[in-house]
């Protein structure tokens, strides 16, 4: 239970609470300098989303951002918003709307403690370096009271970490086990170190891809910070658009967006560009974390063999090793990154629902499908491109 003498609000706009207030929560590591570890949930890329248009009226994405103060000062703050439909999330409830509006329930709307469009893997309960444990279960409460009092269906937290999981697992929240593909930093020198470290066939593969790639007929540049110009934006507002619409029938993020990460984000951010004549043909966007590469966004005007995997792996890569990262996460689904050193991990997300009956279904569904996440990913590594003890290099 959480001290009665908390104060939990919800609030409709970042507007309402100061930038410093918020990343004392969500990133209080950069107080000793440096990049956030989870620059998702940043003050400055949750105002981004906000102030362009991106969530908000309109969009199925309406913020409600928890915040907990204790005798005035806030010590825990969420990311939390009305849903409207399921797009966007990419812990996949589909099937639980369909089977709660068949039974002649109303799914939508319902709450979603999550980084918008965004599967990648970091705190959702954000507290000041002490509050944890008060703070997780005070923005719980906080989020199940809404949720109650508006006779909402559900209660979703996605993305969350492991250790969030097993503390809302322990509150009686439903835990479910998903999976992604990660690379993985075994302190490798370079990139032919990390290829010494594949079997001979995949390691041959990837050089080739690498070659057939590099040989599109022009160069390929990683930039960052002021090194992003405003037409290096306009390139890429085209490459999302397509892939957007390919994708998801319209893409997530406005064009107001990319202006905003051009003023406020472009430290946060490395975009690697292919360029044909000096004009980008095709792109990739990254998000930068103090340990981590995010691999977010992808997209080309013309088809080059192989170029889609050296722009959002290989050349991720390359930088994670270069600049020390542990690790690159390049987004959802695909198997097709198992091949180039991806490995499947497990993903965390917590759930709720006000329908116990409905509830208990949904338990027993999870822990059959936790089991065969388990069992996927274990079969799935034994797939991996990793040399085995007995194998030569």
């Amino acid at each position: 239970m959480t001290d009665s003498s908390l104060e939990i609000s919800a609030l409709g706009t970042l507007e309402a609470i100061s930038p410093d207030d918020w990343d004392a929560c969500a990133c209080p590591e950069m107080a000793a300098g440096g990049r956030p570890v989870d620059p998702f949930t940043t003050y400055r890329f949750l105002h981004a989303l906000e102030a362009s248009g991106s969530v908000g009226p309109g969009t199925g994405w309406e913020p409600r951002y928890l915040v907990v103060r204790d005798a005035g000062e806030v010590i825990a703050v969420a990311p939390l918003y009305a849903k409207h439909h399921s797009q966007g999330e990419y812990i996949f409830d589909h099937n639980w709307a369909h089977a709660w509006e068949r039974a002649g329930g109303q799914y939508y709307p319902k709450l979603q403690i999550a980084v918008p469009f965004t599967p990648a893997t970091g705190r959702r309960f954000l507290s000041r370096p002490g509050h944890q444990r008060i703070g997780f279960e005070a923005l719980v409460q906080g989020a199940l009271h809404i949720a109650t009092e508006n006779h909402l269906s559900s209660v979703h937290a996605t993305f969350c970490t492991a250790d969030e999981a097993e503390m809302g697992a322990d509150i009686g929240l439903l835990h479910r086990v998903t999976q992604q593909y990660h690379w993985k930093n075994k302190a490798y020198g370079d990139f032919d170190d990390f290829l010494a470290a594949l079997s001979s066939r995949k390691r041959k593969a990837i050089r080739r891809e690498r070659r057939n790639a590099q040989n599109f007929g022009g160069e390929i540049v990683a930039l960052s910070g002021a090194a992003i110009q405003p037409e290096h934006w306009d390139a890429f507002w085209t490459f999302y658009q397509d892939t957007g619409a390919r994708k998801w029938g319209s893409p997530y993020l406005t064009r107001a967006f990319f202006d905003i990460a051009h003023d406020t984000l472009a430290d946060d951010i490395l975009l690697v560009l292919a360029l044909r004549d000096d004009r980008p043909i095709a792109g990739a966007l990254n998000v930068i974390g103090r340990d981590t590469l995010y691999g977010r966004y992808w997209g080309a005007v013309e088809h080059h063999d192989c170029l889609h995997f050296e722009l959002c792996y290989y050349q991720a890569i390359d930088y994670a090793i270069a600049k020390g990262l542990g690790s690159v996460e390049a987004g959802a689904q695909g198997d097709h990154k198992l091949a180039r050193g991806y490995l499947p991990v497990e993903v965390h997300s917590l759930h709720w629902m006000a329908d116990q009956g409905f509830s208990r279904a949904v338990q027993d569904y999870l822990e059959a499908e936790r089991r065969a996440v388990g069992e996927d990913i274990e079969v799935l590594t034994g797939f991996g491109p990793f040399r085995t003890t007995t194998e030569e290099r």
